[in-house]
């Protein structure tokens, strides 16, 4: 098996003082892998980058999702006010309220939200979870069924076997391994190509199809897919026609409209390289990514102010 690659290179006043190690790969429109980087073919765990898969299997067993709602069922919200109030609202219709949610109480990412909620005395909740919307849809999807809406997240749920179905088709490949996520959801492992392929795939589905209704509401409402200031959202905004969706432990994928698409994994489990990774994968593929040039490289700060960046490895010093 081939080596993990150094992917990226944290410079600090012009010293190496970090690098991420990880794998990468990039498939043209075809699926061919233009350019693999490290492990491409070892399992991985998507973490939140399955969230659009997870999404796709709730409309297609007939959860009434589209717009927004499709988007926040494929996405990680930053737990601000309107996104609590979508989930909400999505949740009413199937007759539940927020504490129908299994997922865990958490604080919302977005911090000024977090902060007005501590002003208020208010202190974590399941609705302001990253996840809230994907369970929400999950939820609804049991109910149009008539499936137990208690034991949603179980592995041999009607709705998560339908949830590994989908994540197979689109992957071409067979589940390798069967976790549980943060949030309590099955988590179903695949390899680095196969996660690239399955985004890939909603991207070059055809108008109108489910897998691509899912890609067009996470364009149309990136601000959904992830929430203000959030770089999911920001990198979609930049790049028109583009899918980009991050998960833990440094895991991301975007998928540009041409069809070319990316899917990293950073083995150390930081986040804070995996665009400027993606970015890097797609301009070696020869795709124009350069309205995304402010994410092509992160600012390393010393004493409040920028000394250096990270890199992709092998760039010139800053």
């Amino acid at each position: 098996m081939p080596e993990l690659a150094a992917l990226a290179e944290v410079v600090r006043s012009g010293f190496t003082e970090s690098v991420h190690y990880g794998s990468a790969v990039g498939l043209d429109p075809s699926g061919r892998a233009e350019v693999a980087l490290g492990q491409v073919d070892a399992p991985v765990l998507p973490r939140s980058s399955a969230k659009p898969f997870q999404a796709l299997a709730c409309l297609t067993t007939g959860a009434a999702l589209d717009g927004p709602r499709l988007a926040i069922a494929a996405g990680s919200h930053t737990g601000e006010d309107f996104h609590v109030r979508l989930t909400g609202e999505l949740l009413a219709d199937y007759g539940l309220g927020f504490d129908a949610l299994a997922c865990p109480a958490s604080w919302p990412e977005d911090e000024a939200t977090r902060d007005e909620l501590i002003r208020r005395g208010e202190g974590p909740t399941r609705e302001r979870m990253n996840c809230s919307g994907k369970h929400a849809a999950m939820l609804a999807a049991s109910v149009a069924n008539d499936w137990d809406t208690a034991s949603y997240l179980a592995p041999g749920h009607q709705l998560q076997l339908a949830v590994r179905a989908a994540t197979e088709e689109l992957s071409g490949e067979k589940t390798a391994h069967v976790a549980v996520d943060g949030c309590g959801a099955p988590l179903f492992g695949l390899s680095l190509t196969g996660l690239a392929r399955a985004v890939q795939g909603l991207v070059l589905a055809a108008p109108g199809s489910a897998p691509r209704q899912v890609a067009d509401a996470m364009r149309a409402h990136p601000e959904y897919v992830g929430g203000t200031g959030h770089q999911n959202t920001e990198l979609m905004r930049a790049l028109p026609g583009a899918v980009a969706k991050g998960g833990a432990e440094g895991v991301l994928v975007v998928a540009l409209g041409s069809g070319h698409s990316v899917a990293v994994k950073v083995i150390d489990g930081s986040p804070r390289a995996t665009t400027v990774i993606a970015l890097d994968v797609l301009r070696r593929m020869g795709c124009d990514v350069s309205a995304a040039a402010a994410f092509e490289s992160v600012a390393v700060l010393g004493g409040g102010v920028p000394v250096g960046r990270i890199v992709t490895a092998g760039r010139t010093r800053p």
